[in-house]
């Protein structure tokens, strides 16, 4: 058996990035990341994870803050310590593939920004998707750690990842990490791993997991006799659930070992102090299902971060007490698209799946996103598993399936959308564009200061049952309806937010044609009067970070819209009338 490493131990801590991305569906505002950056900095980590992932997005979705800011902000307070990202390959902080000429600006100017490493996965394992990224990270000099997305199926194995390891290594990079997004890795599958790629390859090795099933302390312990050089931990208020293991626990059980991190437990005291009044502010967005040990995450798969934004979804479409009911279905999806690893974006894609093809009255695959299709048409890359003939036609018919490199088929568009962007006034900066590129549903309002900060919920003392309460209603107020959505429920009492104006009608009408859940109107694609046949989209909505089409059920005339660009529907509201 390998004699383990007797070299100091490196960390990467997560507290900043994928930490709060599990536990509070990546709500953290940077106005409280710095002075917690600030501390961090003293520590003498290996690296920080603050950026990339979901926090681009959630910036601009949820938060009103610029993520381009919130990186030239932190890399102000980490004067000492490299700042890492998360790039998902081609699709960079998104959930589609984007041209090469957008990759290259993108990580050009992330790194002009503040990055320093970058950590580079495909959420398939398929090395062309990471390629193109992989080769700018090196053009700018920044630290290249490729990915290995960790999971378990029929048709993974340690033999394939070790494989994955030297093809890694063999195009330059600095750093291999296993990625274990859901927490399955086992301790001797640790073992065999790490050994296994630092036999094959000469680099170090970061082991990166989430203590969902509870088992990611005992890997990490193996992996630390087995010789991996790099952990990913978070400070202890932000870690364990479906975070990562605790920082400052790690780092005191190697204390006087040959492991030693030489990282000073004091000088984490001060971090751990700020990340308690954090947690304190944060309270109302945390959720026992993200805090809890669950070992079901050995059946479904499903990653930290996903886990309590998917609960954030089911409550959004008032169907949390359909949590099991989805959890059973993420698998059965899994496998029908040829087990591909769940991390973003195809846990989003398997998950909001599983989603609608529960909530859509059980029916499976009545209601497809376009992710799905697209995935099914090979324009995510390699599926694991070839996906069977008799789910292929259930979702895109006889349409034919790629081959090449999903990018290969994309036009360069960064010139073309730069102009776009600036007839419409969005640009105020150069990384504004990007933006714009990532994110052309909601950037608009963002880059235009429409769009408002989410509040922060307050932790919730409930005297009875919140099921007794519906969490939306209408109330009419002179002769006007309004749209009620409850936040709290305390005794007698009942506060409420988000009151507006309610033009869209419920309730039952000849021809019409309902949401079947809560969403963004993103594009309307009919206009009043048109003629439109059975199957064809009406509309589609912006649900769950996917595209979910609204088809028409038959034959027949658009009598009347209800809805526009940018309406906010909720599950139940007629959007349109065809008869």
């Amino acid at each position: 058996m390998r004699t383990a490493s007797q070299k100091k131990l490196y960390i990467t801590d997560t507290t900043l990035r994928d930490a709060h991305q599990s536990l509070i569906a990546t709500r953290l505002r940077t106005e409280d990341m710095l002075p917690l950056a600030r501390e961090i900095d003293k520590c003498g980590f290996f690296s920080v994870e603050a950026w990339g992932g979901a926090t681009f997005d959630s910036c601009i979705r949820f938060l009103n803050d610029d993520p381009w800011d919130r990186l030239r902000d932190l890399k102000t307070e980490l004067k000492h310590t490299p700042i890492q990202m998360l790039l998902r390959g081609q699709n960079l902080v998104g959930y589609r593939h984007y041209p090469d000429d957008v990759v290259d600006k993108f990580v050009t100017a992330a790194h002009k920004n503040g990055v320093d490493i970058f950590r580079v996965f495909d959420a398939l394992n398929d090395i062309r998707n990471m390629k193109r990224s992989m080769d700018q990270v090196k053009n700018v000099g920044a630290h290249l750690q490729g990915a290995i997305s960790y999971t378990t199926s029929p048709v993974h194995s340690t033999k394939k990842f070790i494989e994955m390891a030297k093809d890694l290594y063999s195009l330059d990079c600095d750093s291999i990490c296993i990625k274990d997004m859901a927490g399955l890795i086992m301790p001797e599958a640790t073992r065999e791993l790490i050994i296994g790629i630092k036999d094959a390859v000469e680099t170090k090795v970061c082991l990166h997991s989430h203590s969902t099933s509870g088992v990611a302390p005992m890997s990490y312990q193996t992996s630390i006799e087995a010789g991996v050089d790099i952990l990913d931990t978070a400070m202890s208020p932000f870690s364990m659930g479906t975070s990562q293991p605790p920082t400052e626990s790690i780092i005191a059980a190697l204390k006087g070992t040959p492991r030693d991190s030489g990282i000073d437990l004091l000088k984490l005291r001060a971090v751990r102090n700020i990340c308690v009044q954090i947690r304190d502010k944060y309270a109302g967005l945390l959720n026992p299902i993200s805090e809890r040990v669950d070992s079901d995450v050995l059946i479904y798969q499903l990653p930290g971060g996903m886990i309590s934004n998917t609960v954030s979804q089911l409550q959004e479409q008032d169907a949390l007490n359909r949590w099991d009911d989805v959890l059973a279905e993420i698998p059965r999806v899994r496998k029908d698209l040829g087990y591909p690893p769940l991390v973003t974006p195809t846990s989003q894609i398997v998950g909001t799946q599983a989603v609608l093809n529960v909530l859509v009255n059980g029916q499976r695959y009545r209601n497809v996103t376009k992710e799905v299709k697209d995935y099914v048409h090979g324009l995510y890359g390699k599926s694991p598993a070839p996906v069977s003939d008799e789910i292929r036609k259930m979702i895109i018919g006889d349409d034919p399936v790629i081959t090449v490199r999903p990018a290969d088929l994309l036009e360069p568009a960064y010139e073309k959308m730069k102009e776009e962007a600036k007839k419409a006034g969005l640009v105020k900066k150069e990384e504004d564009v990007l933006t714009y590129i990532l994110y052309p549903a909601i950037a608009p309002s963002f880059l235009k200061g429409e769009r408002l900060l989410e509040e922060i919920p307050k932790k919730q003392t409930v005297t009875k049952p919140l099921a007794d309460t519906p969490s939306q209603m209408e109330v009419e107020v002179d002769g006007e309806v309004f749209s009620v959505r409850i936040i709290s429920v305390g005794g007698s009492k009942v506060e409420v937010t988000s009151v507006a104006p309610q033009k869209i009608p419920r309730g039952e009408f000849a021809g019409g044609i309902k949401s079947n859940m809560q969403g963004m109107v993103l594009q309307v694609l009919v206009s009043r009067g048109a003629a439109v046949k059975k199957g064809e989209t009406l509309l589609v909505l912006e649900a769950m970070k996917m595209e979910n089409p609204i088809h028409c059920p038959m034959d027949g005339k658009v009598i009347e819209i209800f809805v526009d660009t940018g309406d906010i529907v909720q599950n139940g509201d007629v959007l349109l009338v065809v008869q």
